[in-house]
Order: structure tokens, then C-alpha cells, then sequence
């Protein structure tokens, strides 16, 4: 027996300090599964697998990032809340650690796309190439970087907490945003600390953009946005959107209960290797994307019924 679920996801969050022409708000954004697992496919970042066949290397890199939604969240059988499911909650403080950074990355990278106007979100190792190999690996620097619909770049600093951030977690988060400063010689006008956290296993979400604190303010970082950037944002859908011939992707496809498409103007581009002017075009197309069911980027992401209903256990 099945219980039906509403596809619909309510995730309740606040704002502090972002100018108030942006009208962030605080309260509750009512998404789904959709769009949920549209955020986890698509944050623009690069796999350990790339040491891999591509085309392989990709689908599986897709379905890891869907697999960690569905071990880590579920939705009640009454209401609209996600929580952490028990699986989750088993895992051991290393292994929960990396599972609540994932979703911390997803989860502001939805808000980004709803409230801040702000759809592709990249991860700063793109940007390895660019920056010193000790600064990647510390923690003293931001997680995302993205381009508005109005030409703005912000930076985001993503943390996952299992429990209900402190105010030295909150000054961190931006701190560490504050540390990016430039995109193509573009100054970021926004630098956001966010946070996922759970409070009594219900996700939430907490994000500020405060005036910075030039006392406190690290060592800036500049990045250049190169051709190929955007490869890591659409290779994961590319290769979900592709028919495979390889009966173990087959299977991985149907086990994961998801269906990706990316719109034949995009997709041909993505083919061809075109990774930024793919990413220019769904800019111009945004409008046309939303009248046909496409995201922004050119991507929809449609979760199957085993995402919307709950089977009991006994």
C-alpha cells in the first residue's frame, strides 16, 4: 500500500541584512521534488570521477548526487517539511559531514535560483587553475560564485549543520564569502554565508548578506571565467539526458526513478562541447524555457512517483 504525498516541499528560512530592494524575506519557500533534485544535479561542480571516462564518469556522478538526496531527506507523511531520514541520521560524523555540505550546496543554490535571480551557481574549484593549491585546500574562502539575470556576480559560502547554528558559525559563513571579491574584473555585489540546518530533524535554511567587516576581511581571491567552466554545471544532466547503450546505465536510470531532459536548443550545443555559449543562450531563452517547462538553464527534472509517496514499513 501506497500513501500519496502532495508534491510540494516547504522549507522554512530567514534573511538578514540584504539590501532591501531585493525583498528576500524570511518565512517559508514552497518548492518540490522536481526542483529540489534540479539544484542537486546542477550545481556547477567537479567530480573526483573526472579521473574517469567522461560519458561514464558523468551519469554516475548524476545519480551519486540524486542517491544523497534520497538516503538524507524525506518528506512526512503529513505536511510539506523535509527531514532527515534515519539512514542519515546513522551515519558516522565524517560521512555525515560530507552528506550535510552536499545539501547545504543544493539548498542555496535553489534559494539563489528563486530569490536571488541567480541560476547557475559554479563551484570555486572550477577555478583551480587560477587559485593557489593551499587556498583550495583550507577553509577560509567561499563555495559558489554566480551571475544574476542583470549581469551581478555574488559569492556564496554553503555550510550543513545537524543542529541550529550558533552566531560564530553565521560570522564565519560570511566571512569566508566576503573572501571573493572579483569575476572577470567584475566586483560581487552580494557576499552570502548560508546555512542548512536541521532543527528537531526538519531542514531549514538560514542566509545574510551584512555589511562587511573590514577588520575581519581575508585576503581577497579574483577569478576569470573560462571557456569551459559551465561544463561542470550541464555534464551531469548532459549524460542523464543522453540514451545510453550501456544496459548498467540503463538500470542506474531506472533504480533512481528520475527522467532529465535538456531542451533540444540547449542540448545540441552541450553536444557539440559549446559549454558557454550553451550557458549565454539559456540566458536569452529563459522565458521560453519556462512557457515549455524548462528551467532557466534548459533543464527539467522530473522525480518519479517513489519520490512522492511514502511506503510503510510492516
Amino acid at each position: 500500500m501506497t500513501v500519496p504525498l502532495r508534491n510540494t516541499l516547504c522549507i522554512p528560512y530567514t534573511s538578514s541584512g540584504f539590501p532591501a530592494g531585493l525583498n528576500v524575506g524570511s518565512g517559508n519557500l514552497e518548492t518540490n521534488w522536481d526542483e529540489l533534485l534540479w539544484a542537486a544535479l546542477t550545481v556547477g561542480r567537479p567530480s573526483t570521477t573526472h579521473v574517469f571516462q567522461h560519458g561514464r564518469a558523468s551519469y554516475y556522478e548524476a545519480v551519486f548526487r540524486f542517491s544523497l538526496v534520497r538516503m538524507a531527506l524525506e518528506q512526512q507523511r503529513s505536511g510539506s517539511r523535509l527531514h532527515r531520514t534515519q539512514a542519515f541520521k546513522s551515519l558516522d560524523p565524517t560521512e555525515k559531514g560530507a552528506v550535510s555540505y552536499f545539501l547545504g550546496l543544493t539548498v542555496c543554490r535553489l534559494f539563489a535560483a528563486r530569490l536571488l535571480s541567480t541560476p547557475g551557481l559554479l563551484h570555486l574549484d572550477v577555478f583551480r587553475d587560477q587559485l593557489d593549491p593551499a587556498m583550495l585546500g583550507g577553509r577560509s574562502r567561499p563555495d559558489l560564485v554566480g551571475r544574476d539575470n542583470f549581469g551581478a556576480w555574488h559569492a556564496f559560502e554553503c555550510k550543513g549543520r545537524s543542529s541550529v547554528p550558533n552566531s560564530e558559525d553565521k560570522r564565519r559563513a560570511k566571512e569566508q564569502a566576503q573572501r571573493l571579491v572579483r569575476v572577470n574584473s567584475t566586483n560581487c555585489s552580494l557576499h552570502v554565508g548560508a546555512i542548512s540546518y536541521f532543527r528537531q530533524d526538519a531542514l531549514m535554511f538560514h542566509w545574510r548578506d551584512p555589511e562587511p567587516d573590514e577588520s575581519e576581511k581575508l585576503s581577497p581571491i579574483e577569478v576569470d571565467l573560462t571557456e569551459n567552466a559551465w561544463r561542470f554545471y550541464y555534464e551531469p544532466a548532459l549524460a542523464m539526458a543522453t540514451p545510453s547503450e550501456d544496459a548498467v546505465l540503463r538500470e542506474a536510470r531506472r533504480a533512481i526513478d528520475v527522467d532529465v531532459q535538456i531542451h533540444r536548443t540547449i542540448h545540441a550545443l552541450l553536444l557539440d562541447g559549446a559549454w558557454a555559449v550553451a550557458r549565454s543562450r539559456a540566458s536569452e531563452l529563459r522565458q521560453v524555457f519556462a512557457r515549455e517547462g524548462f528551467r532557466s538553464d534548459g533543464v527539467r527534472v522530473v522525480a518519479g512517483d517513489s519520490w512522492i509517496t511514502l511506503r510503510p514499513s510492516g
